[in-house]
């Protein structure tokens, strides 16, 4: 059962649970929705409120659903790595990721989280912007990550609702 708490009262370290459990960025509602696995993003205060930054490839499936969107969700699963093996490796376009995974959708102010997660921020679209080959100081990130150029969509989202599930 779901909890609703604020997102200064998250007790967990967020830098190790997106570095090292990873997450599921889900756009959409339930006329369509897609998820997908993410180990990097983060979280802070920005314009004044509690924001997340999620990082997506233009390629990803899930970014069509975040540009239609005008909330997405990040989720958290614990040690479930079956479910981040599917969704970080295949692309909802060809495959129903929800089935495969066994998770349950929950649809909420227009967006979806699943029912098994620990823990989900609902948030509010503030920002979209493509990272800028131009913009880098250092360009070692460039080399090491992206080596065709596929650089990241950072979406700014202000917090609206944080769930743990109890």
């Amino acid at each position: 059962m779901f909890k609703e708490i604020t997102a200064k009262e998250i007790k967990d370290n967020l830098i190790e649970k997106i570095a090292n459990e990873w997450m599921l960025i889900t756009a959409g509602d339930e006329s369509g929705y897609n998820m997908m696995t993410a180990s990097w993003g983060f979280m802070g205060e920005m314009w004044g409120a509690d924001s997340v930054v999620a990082a997506i490839r233009p390629q990803r499936y899930t970014m069509e659903f975040v540009n239609k969107s005008d909330y997405f969700t990040l989720s958290f699963y614990g040690d479930r790595k079956d479910i981040h093996k599917v969704c970080g490796s295949m692309s909802g376009r060809d495959i129903n990721k929800t089935e495969l995974t066994g998770l349950t959708p929950v649809f909420e102010n227009g967006t979806t989280y699943f029912d098994e997660a620990k823990l989900v921020l609902i948030c509010k679209k503030q920002y979209v912007g493509k990272l800028d080959e131009s913009n880098f100081i250092d360009k070692e990130p460039i080399d090491k990550w992206y080596p065709t150029k596929d650089f990241h969509y950072m979406i700014i989202g202000k917090i609206e609702k944080v769930l743990i599930n109890e």
